[in-house]
This record gives C-alpha cells, structure tokens and sequence, in this order.
C-alpha cells in the first residue's frame, strides 16, 4: 500500500471558491441595473460567466469533502473528520434557512421552506455524498470509480427529471419554484468527489490528470450537443442537458488547472500578497460572504439596502462603483467574523497565562 499524500491543502479549490464568490456578488448585483441594460448583448455575457458560479461552489464542495475523508481515512481519523463534515453540511441547511426567511414570510407561508436555492443545494448535495464518501474513504479508487458514475449518470437523468411530479418535484426540478434543484446540479458535486478522492489519493500529479480526463470528457459532451439535445423529450436544454452541463465542467477544469498551475509556481512559505489574502478570504469564508452579500443588496436594515436605493436605476458606471463598494463590505464583514472566531482560540491561551502568572505571584 502506497503511503499517503501529504495533508497540505490544495490552494487552488480556495481560490476557485473565491473567484466564484466575486462573480456571484456581481451576478446578484445586475439588479441595480436600469431594465433595459438587463437585456443587452454585455448582460447577456457576464450571464454566461456567471453560470459557472452554482458549478464551481457544488464542484469545490463535492472536492472538500472526497479529499478531507481520504486523507482522514489513511490517517485513522476518519470518524473525527465524518462528524464535522455532516456538521457543516447541516450548518449550510440551517443558513440556507435564514437566507430564505430574509426573502420570504416563512411564519405565514411555511411552504417557502422548502424552495431549494444553491445554498439548499450545497447542503442536501453534502449530506447525500457524506455515506458515500465516508463508506469508501478508505478505497479511494472505488470511491472515485462510483462519483464518476453517479455523477455522469445524474447529468443524464437530468432532462428526464423535468416530467416529474409531486412531493420529489420539490428537490429534482423547477416546477415546484427551486432555483437550484438537485438535479443537475448534485452531478457537479459528484464531479468534484471524483476529482477530490484522486487527489487524496495521488496529490496534485493525480489530481491534474483527473482533471485533464474531465475537461476532454467535457469537449466531447460539449461537441456532442445536437445528438444529446435529440435523445430526450423536449427539454430546458441550457439547464439540464448533459452537453450543457459538460461546457460547465469543461471550463471550470479548466480554470482550475490553471490556477493549479499558479500554486505550483509560488514560493513555498512565501509571505501571500494582498490579492491572494483578498481572494483566499473569500475561499475560505464562502458562506459567510453569500449571507453578508445578499443581506446588503436585498434585506432592509433600518429602511436601506442596495437594491432599494439603487435597484433598477444604475448605469454602468454606477452599477461597477456599487459592486466594488458590495464586495469591499462583503470582504470586510468577513475578516470580522473571521476575527470573531478566532478570537477565543487566541485570548483563551492567553488568560489561562496570566491566571497562572497571578496564581504563582500570590503563592509567592
């Protein structure tokens, strides 16, 4: 039995989870535009980069969690590490929650509840790779051979999802109002399962070939768009359509090998720059940059929010001013909480020092 990768953590995923963040801040924000900048050819292109952020986040999830079970697994710790994850997962629902009591009168229509957005999606994607993961952390080949599968079967299933009815029509597809259902989305967190077993497993030398695998499986998918679009029923081609789904994680493998390709250029222990802090926050602190962001735009704090002073209203230069305004609030909201959390780990030490230091001075 090969000896396990080192448990460095694999930079690129933070900054891919970063990047998405800025491009979801600036997607949401397309609210402030007037109505007729909306529809334009420039809207229209930054909604076609945008509609990679749902993927990267599920991808970025779905690699966390297959890479952190592997490496626990090898290193007997598996039930330490399958505790906090179900934890997280459960932490996303429960934000996911507040998120929706921030849109919606859940007190007075409880249905609102259920309404899945790519937070919900996120968190029921988690707990529903958790056994999986869990179960074979410790056979990694099998547990990527199985993502791969459930992953390219989901992207496959996916149109046909659309016909059904009933209470699963609340978690597979829109009918019901869910923004992100899960399907197709779950198959992206299964890519990313596929992508971060490899990696536990392999380390980066593996984790680039896994990644090279997708993005050619990708160009084929994407290539085969007319067959694809012909073998179901009429279908929302550009949501559940596995060539559609295939140009998505054509171009985040990408992405992702590039910047893969950045970490391996950086020094190792050099000081991080400004704009890799910037970036890394928001990696790192994801959910707590999607709560801050959509509270600012949209929640009413004492009559104000972004959307209520500037929705509807904005040019484009306004519109950039106001979006680098949101994300510098977002990103300094963040380093708050960041410093918040830290804090008891930081101070506790400390007063258990100077109790000690003022219980030797009085035996004195």
């Amino acid at each position: 039995m090969s000896l396990a990768p080192p448990p460095d953590r694999v930079r690129a995923i933070d900054w891919l989870r970063g990047i998405a963040v800025l491009f979801m801040v600036q997607c949401h924000a397309l609210v402030l535009l007037r109505p007729e900048l909306r529809q334009s050819p420039t809207t229209k292109f930054l909604l076609r980069i945008d509609g990679l952020v749902a993927p990267a986040f599920l991808f970025s999830a779905g690699f966390a969690l297959s890479l952190l079970l592997v490496r626990s697994a090898a290193s007997g710790k598996r039930s330490d590490r399958l505790g906090r994850n179900l934890r997280r997962a459960l932490q996303v629902l429960g934000v996911a929650t507040l998120v929706n009591w921030m849109w919606f009168p859940l007190f007075r229509e409880p249905k609102w509840l259920v309404r899945l957005d790519i937070l919900h999606c996120v968190g029921l994607s988690l707990l529903i790779l958790l056994p999986f993961t869990a179960g074979m952390a410790s056979r990694p080949r099998m547990l990527r051979g199985v993502a791969l599968a459930l992953a390219l079967a989901t992207f496959f299933l996916s149109p046909l999802g659309e016909v059904v009815n009933g209470p699963w029509a609340y978690v597979l597809n829109k009918s019901t109002g869910a923004v992100f259902p899960l399907l197709p989305w779950l198959g992206f967190a299964w890519l990313g399962a596929y992508a971060g077993a490899v990696a536990g497993e392999q380390g980066r030398t593996g984790l680039v070939r896994a990644l090279l695998f997708l993005t050619g499986l990708g160009v084929l998918g994407w290539l085969a768009a007319e067959p694809l679009r012909n073998l179901y029923p009429e279908h929302r081609f550009f949501v559940t359509n596995p060539s559609n789904a295939a140009e998505r994680w054509m171009w985040i493998c990408i992405v992702l090998l590039g910047l893969i390709a950045l970490e391996r250029r950086m020094a190792q222990g050099a000081e991080p720059s400004r704009v890799r802090r910037f970036v890394e926050t928001f990696g790192t602190s994801s959910l707590s940059a999607y709560v801050f962001h959509e509270g600012l735009l949209y929640f009413h704090i004492f009559g104000f929010s972004f959307e209520t002073v500037w929705g509807n209203r904005s040019g484009w230069g306004q519109y950039t001013l106001l979006t680098v305004a949101l994300i510098g609030l977002t990103y300094g909201l963040c380093l708050a909480v960041d410093w918040l959390q830290r804090l008891p780990r930081t101070a506790g030490p400390l007063l258990r020092a100077r109790w000690s230091a003022l219980g030797a001075g009085q035996s004195r």
